[in-house]
């Protein structure tokens, strides 16, 4: 037999390489529709998945932790960090601003896992073009009633700010349709983690 039958191509390493790299799943939906608590259920069912922990420049809430929910910052060093080209996205919402660390990203894809990423629809939109295949998943809520209930219930912020929100809820779910693949009611939060698991393991599984 040709030795060099037994070698493998540049073209075919490559394309091991790539096998072996993780994928991006993009986790989005309004807030209070209760992303946050399905994306860290999913992560606790899962194997080999990182969740990404964004940036930001809005003040903690009470019940947050720095470095647990958010990495909280000020905007100076948000502006540092996106001069310096660290943020894989960024995005400026209801007068903060969020983003998502890139070194950590990358690091979590070059070992094979699953990279979870909880952003909004513009963010989404920055990373799809530099992941094509980023599995796209939007939350939504069963009603803008029991929206407005949930977000009215966090007590994390002003009346006034609760009510931009729940207005940019619609436009924000109207772009959704458009651009994600997947989306998930949480009505009951057990089928919304059970149903965001599935789709996170067919994807994954037709990679493989």
């Amino acid at each position: 037999m040709n030795q060099q039958n037994n070698r493998l191509s540049k073209s075919d390493k490559t394309s091991l390489e790539a096998q072996k790299k993780g994928r991006v799943v993009i986790v989005s939906g309004p807030s209070g529709v209760g992303k946050s608590t399905v994306c860290s259920q999913v992560v606790k069912r899962l194997e080999n998945v990182y969740l990404s922990i964004s940036v930001t420049t809005r003040p903690i809430g009470r019940t947050e932790v720095d470095g647990r929910d958010y990495c909280f910052v000020s905007k100076q060093r948000f502006q540092q960090q996106i001069d310096r080209g660290l943020l894989l996205e960024h995005a400026k919402v209801f007068g903060n601003f969020y983003g998502t660390p890139r070194d950590k990203v990358d690091e979590a894809l070059n070992a094979g896992k699953t990279v979870i990423l909880e952003i909004d629809v513009q963010g989404a939109k920055q990373v799809r073009a530099v992941y094509p295949d980023a599995v796209m998943i939007f939350i939504l809520p069963p009603t803008r009633k029991e929206l407005a209930k949930r977000m009215n219930g966090r007590a994390r912020e002003e009346q006034k700010a609760a009510e931009e929100r729940l207005d940019g809820a619609g436009t924000e779910i109207a772009a959704a349709w458009q651009y994600y693949k997947y989306m998930v009611i949480n009505d009951n939060l057990e089928q919304a983690v059970n149903e965001v698991v599935e789709i996170i393991q067919q994807a994954v599984g037709e990679k493989e």
